[in-house]
């Protein structure tokens, strides 16, 4: 009979040692703080899944109910940052016709945008030259100032060319990122504000 190999206990031991070290084998309870809440939602699932076996029209109810209030839901949520948007915009434009009893014309916020650039405020000054254009535009009947409006309203009713409505468009871009968006602007993008503005009136569309 062959005798059988011996095997060191040292061995063995270091095998089982690094088999037992592995993940796999780690019985130790773990902390889940949010276990409670994945149970939760598990037992919520099942019973839907539930419902819908057991009372589909019941189910089909809930979930017309439930897509109903998260319309609701999403609808408030946009009122609410659409008028806290609103809000934010008419406080940061500086006052205008309407505002606060306060009547002034564009040639007035032309020279203040002038006096705010050449102190080398730029961004507050960009403000000034939008009004001073809406107004202009304005006057010309192109678009309907108002102080409460937001500058992107203009632009559902500014009447201008393709090339004008663009300029547009790329203004009030400009403005809401470098006025409400406290992004600095240097004094290069600032003149050319001014000059995009100053072209406008020349691509206006007759009503």
């Amino acid at each position: 009979m062959q005798a059988v190999a011996q095997i060191p206990a040292d061995s063995v031991r270091r095998v089982v040692r690094t088999v037992f070290t592995q993940p796999e084998y780690q019985w130790v309870a773990r902390r889940e703080p949010l276990l409670w809440l994945r149970r939760l939602w598990f037992r919520f699932i099942d019973w839907i899944d539930s419902l819908s076996r057991t009372h589909p029209f019941g189910y089909n109810a809930l979930l017309v109910v439930l897509i109903l209030i998260l319309v609701l839901m999403l609808a408030h949520i946009g009122h609410v940052v659409w008028r806290i948007s609103r809000r934010s915009t008419r406080e940061s434009l500086p006052e205008g016709p309407g505002g606060a009893g306060i009547l002034h014309d564009a040639a007035h916020h032309l020279a203040r945008a002038a006096e705010l650039a050449s102190a080398g405020h730029y961004v507050e000054a960009l403000g000034h030259r939008f009004l001073a254009v809406v107004l202009e535009l304005d006057r010309v009947d192109a678009l309907e100032f108002h102080a409460s409006k937001t500058p992107a309203e203009y632009l559902w009713e500014v009447r201008l060319d393709d090339t004008g409505r663009a300029s547009f468009v790329a203004l009030v871009a400009v403005l809401y990122r470098h006025l409400f968006g406290a992004v600095p602007c240097p004094e290069a993008e600032y003149r050319a504000f001014g000059e995009a503005a100053q072209e406008l009136t020349r691509h206006v569309v007759p009503a």
